[in-house]
């Protein structure tokens, strides 16, 4: 069973652009070459994007290979397969890295130990309910890449399947 998704580096220093592809490369296999462009968003850094086809999981090995790396802001997204749920990770310098779990529809599936841990935080004074409920969706991440993300329309994509 495979499943696809999408590979979105927001912004990269031009120095770190190759070594980008060589990780996206280990993870799946095959020579990559992305098509770099200017990121308008954040001058000096350069933006690329691509579709890959894979194994389920494979969402996970490409931000765990992009994660190490602090001036990166990127997002690897995997669609919901027959046998694996969709998956969303987004990574800033500033906030480190975040996933969540897909739905069919697209919605995000938060875990119930995670729900009930931010129920607690807020019932004992720790932490606003509202700000824990939007940390769980992601929103500081959305946030701080919408910038990025308006920057990349119209940019190319190029589809990359890993051989399986």
């Amino acid at each position: 069973m495979t499943t696809r998704g999408v590979l979105y580096v927001h912004a990269a220093p031009r120095a770190l652009c190759p070594h980008v592809e060589w990780a996206v490369a280990g993870v799946l296999g095959v020579r990559v070459t992305l098509d770099w462009i200017r990121q308008p968003a954040s001058p000096g850094t350069w933006r690329a994007e691509f579709s890959w086809q894979g194994e389920p999981g494979t969402a996970s090995k490409l931000a765990s290979a992009l994660r190490g790396w602090h001036q990166l802001r990127f997002e690897v997204t995997a669609e919901p397969c027959a046998t694996a749920e969709g998956e969303r990770y987004s990574a800033t310098p500033e906030l480190g890295i975040f996933h969540a779990v897909i739905g069919m529809h697209g919605d995000i599936l938060i875990p119930e130990d995670r729900l009930r841990a931010a129920m607690l935080r807020a019932r004992k004074g720790e932490a606003d309910l509202e700000s824990e409920l939007s940390r769980l969706l992601g929103k500081p991440w959305d946030d701080e890449l919408e910038p990025f993300r308006y920057a990349g329309e119209g940019a190319p994509v190029r589809w990359l399947h890993q051989v399986v």
